[in-house]
């Protein structure tokens, strides 16, 4: 895309931005699997590897929705994420402090993700684009529940289990 003139050029490089970021997670994901110790975790990131495939799909939705080519521009943002995550959780030995490492890791995602959508969402609506709205809200919502079951996972088992240092949960003192 040439330039950003209009609400609606900058709204179609938003959705090229998200296209990006959501491949590349497609990517990513399974990476971190592979480095988890916690099943619930696991679970957690496996079902949101699918619900991101589905983002994809969506997004390319929008982009008819809009008559625009699915396209994707870099997502800069995405990538300094992927990498300041794939950094922290190389440090980490294997066991729960690097399951919270990962924790950390996707939920800076997923956050990122929540203000993008949350963005493109306002703009498609100030345009009246509400098929563009309805399949970008789908998304934000499940962006926002991985979120929740991130948190969950996190301080119900994987940092009790951290601070413990051993895998096991003592009592706070």
């Amino acid at each position: 895309m040439a330039s950003i003139d209009t609400l609606d050029t900058l709204l179609v490089s938003e959705l090229r931005d998200l296209y990006d970021a959501e491949q590349r997670l497609t990517k990513a994901i399974p990476k971190l699997v592979e480095k988890v110790s916690n099943a619930d975790l696991s679970n957690a990131l496996n079902r949101h590897l699918n619900e991101t495939r589905q983002h994809v799909a969506r997004l390319e939705e929008a982009f008819a929705a809009l008559d625009e080519e699915a396209e994707t521009e870099t997502c800069a943002g995405m990538k300094g994420l992927l990498s300041e995550g794939d950094d922290v959780v190389g440090d980490c030995e294997e066991g729960s402090v690097r399951d919270a490492a990962i924790i950390g890791a996707a939920q800076r995602v997923e956050h990122y993700e929540i203000a993008a959508y949350g963005t493109a969402i306002a703009h498609a609506r100030q345009l009246g684009r509400e098929p563009v709205v309805r399949v970008l809200e789908a998304t934000l919502a499940e962006e926002k529940a991985a979120n929740r079951t991130l948190t969950e996972v996190a301080e119900n088992i994987v940092n009790p289990e951290a601070r413990a240092g051993t895998g096991e949960v003592r009592p706070r003192a």
